[in-house]
């Protein structure tokens, strides 16, 4: 970059001819308005507007509107991905077991038995269709918290979640089994 030069006598003589007589304000050097206002994140709040409009110009899908509670659960020191994969139904369902209609105890048994049956066959994923009681009485589902209680005690059963809308939502649960001679 060259230096920059002062400006001559001509220069100088011209400029004040055409800027004509300069009085000195009194007072500070400088004089500002008030405090800027605060920056207006224009593009987010576009983007958070388009988002809305979108979200309301698609129809949704009413199956995907679950009432019931999700179940969820992970042994320790299962990788992190894990579950977010089982939940979203990454793994292949080898198998399933229908415990509708059943009472209680006879769903125990037959989980029992469809989870030896699995572990034998060396299965690692599994769905447990156990409904969602809206046929129990009025004290509420009878089955799903039975399957939920049975899994968590089992030491082969690695994670289990509801399953996907299309795979029974909140009425049945994808279940990760333990490799045969694996530790966890």
């Amino acid at each position: 970059m060259p230096k920059r030069r002062p400006p001559s006598d001509a220069d100088l003589e011209l400029f004040r001819d055409a800027v004509g007589e300069v009085k000195p304000i009194a007072g500070e050097a400088s004089v500002h308005g008030g405090q800027r206002p605060p920056p207006v994140p224009r593009q987010r709040l576009r983007d958070e507007q388009a988002v809305l409009g979108e979200l309301l110009s698609h129809p949704y899908d009413e199956s995907t509107l679950e009432t019931g509670e999700e179940l969820l659960f992970e042994r320790p020191g299962l990788r992190r991905n894990v579950l977010r994969n089982l939940r979203r139904g990454h793994y292949v369902v080898e198998d399933e077991v229908d415990l509708h209609g059943l009472s209680a105890d006879e769903a125990r048994v037959s989980l029992t038995a469809f989870l030896n049956e699995c572990l034998t066959r060396g299965l690692r994923c599994v769905r447990v269709i156990h409904g969602k009681g809206r046929r129990s009485s009025n004290q509420g589902p009878v089955i799903k918290p039975l399957v939920n209680r049975l899994l968590r005690l089992r030491s082969e059963v690695l994670a289990f979640c509801s399953a996907r809308p299309v795979d029974g939502g909140t009425g049945a649960a994808y279940v990760l089994l333990r490799r045969k001679g694996r530790a966890p």
